[in-house]
């Protein structure tokens, strides 16, 4: 899916004055029992990134040493990939570094909502694989693209929803065996595009391990603000992960130098109790540039001042 390619300067606008209400609510001492509450919950965003924006090292551990000095806390990991899985396990273990999710890789090519019945199957293996990956690494989720509309007559809306919504349920046997949620994410696919929509697609499973892996950046081409996508999903959105989108120009830009509002983000994010992973999706780097990704995303999620 596409990725910001620039590196222009850091955001100029303070989100500070978003978070202030929120701050000052737990540190309220007149409220002793909700600030105890809010300080034993701990951070309300985790830092991550995409494995393989790390192009420096040669192994798990030497990656996530790196992103572990960078101020990251997290990776998401491909599936399949030519990762050494057992590496990566010990690189977590040693460091620290969290293996949140896994991401189904093949998800665009071998779609679930693939005309052909073969390559639906075939599709619905590579999810398994995700799945089982996932609980390997000990992670939460496994995202997935459902499916995308290419043809009005052989992939139309209508036979992506119903032959995607088929395979996944043939996976949540799996997912509820290993504990693993099934992530879905909106992207330019022309199938999910109103958060209505996104909402009605997860609660027709009726079942918990189907959720919502939300892109910040990626659905402001579709019209409605992100925030308002965050508060229509509100529990259902079980991740999310940006880069910067400038829904103006159209163009993709450096992380905070879009028109996600951040300010409004963070408020909606707030509002529906959002407390996990936000994970970068931007081309990858040396340690210079993941430094200023980092960097970047503590100015827009208000993580330091």
């Amino acid at each position: 899916m596409p990725t910001q390619p620039t590196r222009r300067g850091f955001l100029q606008t303070s989100v500070a004055a978003a978070l202030t209400a929120s701050a000052l609510a737990a540190a309220d001492a007149t409220r002793p029992d909700e600030a105890a509450q809010a300080a034993a919950k701990g951070p309300r965003l985790r830092k991550a990134v995409k494995y393989g924006m790390i192009k420096p090292g040669n192994t798990p551990l030497e990656k996530f040493e790196l992103i572990k000095r960078l101020g990251f806390q997290g990776v998401e990991i491909d599936s399949p990939s030519g990762v050494d899985k057992e590496a990566a396990v010990k690189a977590k273990e040693k460091t620290g570094i969290d293996i949140h999710g896994v991401i189904d890789s093949e998800h665009w090519q071998v779609r679930l909502s693939d005309p052909n019945p073969d390559v639906r199957a075939k599709a619905l293996e590579t999810l398994k694989g995700a799945l089982r990956d996932a609980k390997l690494y000990g992670a939460t989720t496994a995202l997935l693209v459902p499916g995308k509309v290419s043809d009005p007559k052989n992939e139309n809306f209508e036979q992506v929803w119903e032959r995607s919504q088929e395979q996944i349920r043939k996976a949540l046997p799996l997912a509820k065996e290993t504990g693993v949620k099934i992530a879905i994410e909106v992207v330019w696919n022309d199938f999910i595009t109103k958060p209505e929509q996104l909402v009605k697609y997860v609660d027709s499973f009726q079942d918990p391990m189907v959720g919502a892996y939300f892109d910040v950046s990626n659905m402001i081409k579709y019209g409605v603000p992100p925030a308002d996508w965050i508060r229509a999903l509100g529990k259902r959105m079980l991740k999310f992960d940006f880069k910067g989108y400038n829904g103006d120009t159209r163009q993709w830009v450096a992380i905070g130098e879009g028109t996600e509002n951040w300010p409004d983000v963070l408020k909606a994010l707030d509002e529906v109790g959002y407390r996990g992973w936000a994970t970068s999706e931007v081309n990858g780097g040396d340690e210079k540039w993941l430094k200023e990704v980092s960097e970047r995303m503590d100015r827009v999620l208000g993580l330091k001042g």
